[in-house]
């Protein structure tokens, strides 16, 4: 992987965990830059056009019944693992069309450029639009930065789910979380493992329909019952 920044092209796959997404999917697949390889999105039991609208905007889609977040991602992850080809580098977005998929270059920069292990996109209040992230979702990642800084010298600010991580880094992390603690379980290893990370700053909108975890109050503390967990797990560690 020392040797990615000096390839013409790399091989570049994005994964995108989907519920119920019929609205916008399509719009997040049509903004994804033409660097991108493959686009992988995983319906995590949809019941609506979710699938049949990623597929006709040109992605390779999953199905993963088994609802949680993690669960689709690691859906994504063994797909990838089963081909013969493997991606340089692996991209997260969401399917609510809330990140602007176009920022992937500016993602992905660190890695070719600098040979950065991971970046995360950072959804800083500046290029926020007004309400697109909950009292409760600024809170929790305000704490959960907080936490992991006091614990590990950490310099993240977020937990943005739009990142951008080389690909046999993100196999040794081991990645494990099903539900709601994968984007902090990400991080925290990141920091165990000593990779090399960055955060860049991420324009960020209003997502397209209802969110799934902070959209309800039952959503937003189980999300931060696991994330807290995570990071008092790994301060113990």
């Amino acid at each position: 992987m020392h040797a990615l920044k000096q390839q013409m092209k790399p091989l570049i796959k994005v994964i995108i965990p989907a519920y119920n997404e019929q609205d916008s999917i399509a719009l997040v697949i049509n903004d994804i830059p033409s660097i991108v390889n493959e686009v992988i999105v995983i319906s995590n039991n949809s019941t609506d056009n979710t699938e049949v609208n990623a597929k006709n905007a040109g992605a390779t889609v999953l199905s993963e019944n088994r609802k949680g977040y993690g669960y689709a991602c690691l859906k994504g992850m063994e797909y990838i693992s089963l081909k013969n080809e493997k991606p340089d580098i692996i991209v997260f977005l969401d399917g609510d069309y809330s990140d602007y998929p176009e920022q992937l270059n500016e993602l992905v920069e660190p890695i070719l450029k600098d040979n950065i292990d991971f970046v995360v996109g950072a959804r800083v209040k500046h290029l926020r639009k007004q309400g697109s992230m909950t009292p409760q979702q600024i809170f929790g990642n305000w704490l959960a930065t907080i936490l992991m800084k006091l614990f590990f010298n950490a310099k993240f600010t977020d937990l943005g789910p739009f990142r951008a991580i080389k690909y046999d880094k993100l196999l040794a992390l081991q990645m494990e979380d099903k539900t709601y603690g994968w984007t902090v379980e990400m991080q925290l290893k990141a920091l165990k493992q000593k990779l090399s990370y960055t955060e860049i700053p991420m324009k960020y909108r209003n997502r397209i329909g209802v969110s799934k975890v902070s959209g309800t109050v039952k959503g937003s503390i189980l999300a931060g019952i696991k994330i807290l967990g995570w990071i008092f797990k790994y301060s113990f560690k």
